[in-house]
């Protein structure tokens, strides 16, 4: 009974560490899965691979030059990785956007709205909502507004042959911060053809922040939206409302007792339908 007791305690830590390990790894892998950092994580997958086969083989100078390659690499990862090790933290410590789920709706509206009149009028637009990371680090230029948003100011910011109508604006909190702000575009190739440069440009300021975009076609006026990397085509007003409520409204306390309530509740089927965020994307 002691040693059987023995081999417990001495085995507990090592399927512990093993365990946290797998699922740290899993985790980051599908973090990282569809950004532009996923090439540079199969390619040191390969030359792991590589490291091992060499010295499986007796390979030793092979072997010496990978381990040298891989005691670097650490340090070429944090530049690599950058973008997306910046979301992961973010997303750690992430705040709700707004005060109250009461002030989130008025503000989800508010979007909702822009991109209905826009679509409408076949106005093109680009608007990113700010969470954590502060946007303004990531974009290009950009004039400060600082006004109350409104559907009304969104679409004169964005209304043809207006001086400050090109690129995209931001939205912190209620307010317009900036507008007419170059966003990153995204490098992948694995994307339509036929994507234009602003729905490029979504999907590029979603892979390195972890702020939702909202695109407005201007050719056919089809709403659009960006988060985390993946590009949605072609919603409508009650998808796109869905959304950004699943992402920006929370309860604004939450105790631990009701936290256990909720799950021991039964799975009760939800409200409202989350659209396929991480889907590929369709048109409309």
């Amino acid at each position: 009974m002691t040693l059987w007791f023995q081999y417990i305690i001495w085995l507990w830590r090592p399927v512990v560490e093993i365990t946290i390990l797998a699922v740290a790894i899993y985790y980051i892998l599908i973090f990282v899965r569809g950004t532009r950092g996923w090439p540079v994580v199969i390619g040191f997958l390969v030359m792991l691979g590589l490291m091992f086969l060499s010295d499986w083989l007796q390979l030793k100078v092979l072997a010496l030059l990978l381990q040298t390659f891989f005691a670097a690499s650490a340090f070429a990862a944090l530049v690599i990785f950058q973008p997306e090790l910046r979301r992961m933290l973010a997303e750690l410590g992430n705040l709700p956007l707004f005060n109250t789920a009461h002030e989130q709706r008025e503000n989800i509206e508010v979007i909702i709205q822009a991109a209905e009149r826009m679509s409408e009028a076949r106005i093109g637009s680009l608007m990113a909502i700010q969470q954590s990371i502060q946007l303004q680090d990531v974009v290009e230029s950009g004039i400060v507004v600082d006004c109350e948003a409104t559907p009304e100011m969104l679409e004169t910011i964005f209304f043809p042959n207006n001086a400050i109508h090109d690129g995209g604006v931001i939205i912190i909190g209620d307010r317009i911060g900036f507008a007419a702000c170059i966003f990153p575009l995204t490098q992948r190739q694995d994307l339509n053809k036929s994507l234009g440069t602003r729905h490029r440009a979504a999907i590029g300021l979603s892979e390195e922040t972890d702020a939702v975009v909202v695109a407005v076609s201007e050719e056919k006026g089809a709403v659009s939206y960006a988060y985390k990397g993946h590009l949605v085509r072609g919603v409508t007003a009650e998808e796109l409302r869905a959304f950004l409520t699943s992402v920006f409204v929370r309860r604004a306390k939450r105790t631990v007792r009701d936290w256990i309530r909720k799950k021991l509740q039964v799975r009760k089927p939800q409200e409202a339908a989350l659209p396929a965020a991480f889907s590929e994307p369709h048109p409309k």
